[in-house]
C-alpha cells in the first residue's frame, strides 16, 4: 500500500507556510503542496532523511494555486505536476479524468472547491489509514470555520462532510495533521 510522511507543519500566523507531505506508493513518490517555508532545507532535508532525492519524485500535487503551496515545486525537475484541471510534465499540458484521478494506485485527486474554485485534496490509502492532504481546513485545529478568502463557503460545507466521511487523518493546508477517526 502506501506511506505518508508530513516533511513540514505549515503555520498562517505572522508568517506562513503550506503543509508538505511525501506520499510513498510503489513506484511513485508524490510531493504534497511545496510551498513557501523559511528556507528549502525544511523540505530538502527530511526528503533526504526518508532517502528521497529531489529528482526521484515522480509527482508533484497542487491543493491550489496560491504561492504559499507552490513557490518550490521547480525543487522537482522530473515530476508531473498535478492540479485540479490537469497534469503537466515539461511543456506538456496532459488531461486526466477530474475527481477521482487516481495519480497512484492508492493517491485520488477529490475536486474540493471552497478555499478557491480551484482547489483539490490529495486522498490517500495509505497502510495506517486514509490520509486527506486538503486546504478545506487551514490548521490543526480546524479553524477557521469560515474561510475568509472562500468564494463559495457552502462548497468547503460539502467538501469537508466529503473528507470526514472517508478519511481518518487529515494534513490541513498550514498545520500538523489531526486525527478523524481512532
Amino acid at each position: 500500500m502506501a506511506t505518508v510522511h508530513l516533511l513540514h507543519a505549515g503555520y498562517a500566523d505572522e508568517r506562513v507556510g503550506s503543509s508538505i507531505s511525501l506520499v510513498r506508493d510503489g513506484d511513485a513518490l508524490i510531493v504534497a503542496d511545496p510551498g513557501m517555508v523559511a528556507r528549502r532545507s525544511l523540505i530538502l532535508d527530511p526528503l533526504a532523511a526518508l532517502g528521497v532525492e529531489p529528482e526521484a519524485v515522480t509527482h508533484v500535487f497542487l491543493s491550489h494555486h496560491h504561492p504559499d503551496h507552490t513557490i518550490n515545486i521547480a525543487l522537482f525537475p522530473n515530476a508531473e505536476v498535478v492540479d485540479f484541471w490537469a497534469r503537466y510534465r515539461d511543456d506538456l499540458w496532459l488531461d486526466h479524468e477530474g475527481d477521482g484521478y487516481a495519480l497512484s494506485p492508492h493517491a485520488r485527486l477529490w475536486l474540493t472547491p471552497g478555499h478557491t474554485e480551484e482547489d483539490a485534496s490529495l486522498i490517500v490509502e495509505a497502510d495506517d489509514g486514509v490520509y486527506a492532504l486538503t486546504h478545506l481546513w487551514w490548521k490543526t485545529d480546524r479553524t477557521p470555520d469560515v474561510d475568509p478568502l472562500a468564494a463559495d463557503q457552502a462548497a468547503i460545507v460539502r467538501g469537508r462532510s466529503r473528507v470526514l466521511a472517508a478519511a481518518d487523518v487529515v494534513i490541513p493546508g498550514h498545520g500538523a495533521p489531526f486525527r478523524v477517526r481512532l
